[in-house]
C-alpha cells in the first residue's frame, strides 16, 4: 500500500482531472497529481520526453532501465521493459541490465557508452571527462542534453516511487504514448 494518497480525479481541479483522465491509469500519475499545480505541466514534459526528443529511442529507453535498476526500483523496470521492447531492446539486453552488465556483447559500442555515462551520472554526478568525450563524441550536444534530461525526469520518479512505496501497476508498454502525447 502506498504511503502517499492516490488521487480520486473526482476530488482535484479541473486541470489536474483532466491531465489524470487524457492518461493510463497508473498509480504512479495518481500519486504525482497530488502536486496539483506542478501535474499537468509535468505530464506535459514527461510526453515530450516519450515523444519528440531526437535522442534515439532504444538509447532512451536503455537509459530507463539503468536509471530504476541502480535504484533498485521495479516500478520503473516493470513499467519500462515492455517500452524498451517496443522501441528495439532485446529480451539479451534487457536481462543483461537487469544483471548490471552494462559492458555486454549485446550491447553496440554506443549503447554501451550510454549505459556506462548514465551509471555515472546516477552514481557519481559528474562523470569523468573521457566519458564525456566518447559521449560527445556519438551524439550531437542537443541529444546529450535530452540524455541528461532522461536521466534526471528517471532518477526522480525511481526517488518518489521509492518513497510513496507504489504498488505496481501491470505494464501499459507502448500504450503509455497515447496518453504521454504532448498538447
Amino acid at each position: 500500500m502506498s504511503r502517499l494518497p492516490y488521487v480520486n480525479p473526482a476530488d482535484v481541479p479541473a486541470p489536474v482531472r483532466d491531465a489524470l483522465q487524457a492518461a493510463r491509469p497508473l498509480n504512479f500519475f495518481r500519486v504525482m497529481a497530488n502536486a496539483e499545480t506542478a501535474f499537468p505541466d509535468w505530464m506535459r514534459w514527461g510526453g515530450t520526453l516519450l515523444t519528440n526528443l531526437a535522442l534515439d529511442p532504444l538509447l532512451r529507453e536503455l537509459a530507463i532501465l539503468r536509471v530504476a535498476q541502480l535504484s533498485d526500483i521495479s516500478y520503473e523496470w516493470v513499467q519500462h521493459t515492455p517500452i524498451a521492447r517496443s522501441v528495439g531492446a532485446t529480451d539479451e539486453m534487457i536481462h543483461a541490465l537487469g544483471r548490471d552488465e552494462i559492458g555486454d556483447d549485446c550491447f553496440t559500442s554506443g549503447q554501451r557508452i550510454v549505459l556506462r555515462f548514465t551509471t555515472e551520472v546516477v552514481r557519481d554526478v559528474r562523470p569523468p571527462d573521457d566519458t564525456v568525450i566518447v559521449l560527445t563524441g556519438l551524439l550531437p550536444p542537443r541529444e546529450v542534453v535530452e540524455l541528461l534530461m532522461v536521466i534526471g525526469q528517471y532518477m526522480m520518479i525511481a526517488r518518489v516511487a521509492a518513497v510513496a512505496d507504489l504498488d505496481v501497476d501491470e505494464p501499459m508498454g507502448a500504450a503509455v504514448y497515447g496518453a504521454a502525447t504532448p498538447t
